[in-house]
């Protein structure tokens, strides 16, 4: 999930240096650059927002995982699996 991104939001011209060879078979391949950068762009804010949440909350789920290391989890007695 991105925060405060519409997918609807107005498109706004960029100025970009890509690899030559990268655009050239883009191109020839009929891609839609413009989709695939923002893909891309998108990608990566999703993954450094994963990074940033997991290094957040690293210790309480440390803790968590010791925790349920140690005394289990409660549906344990439960499960016939």
């Amino acid at each position: 999930m991105l925060p405060d991104y519409r997918i609807d939001a107005p498109k706004r011209p960029v100025n970009l240096s890509l690899n030559s060879d990268l655009l050239r078979l883009g191109k020839e391949l009929g891609l839609n650059l413009s989709s695939l950068a923002e893909q891309a762009i998108a990608q990566a804010i999703r993954a450094h927002l994963a990074e940033k949440w997991l290094g957040e909350n690293r210790d309480a789920i440390q803790a968590y995982n010791r925790r349920v290391e140690a005394q289990g989890v409660f549906s344990d007695g439960a499960r016939t699996f």
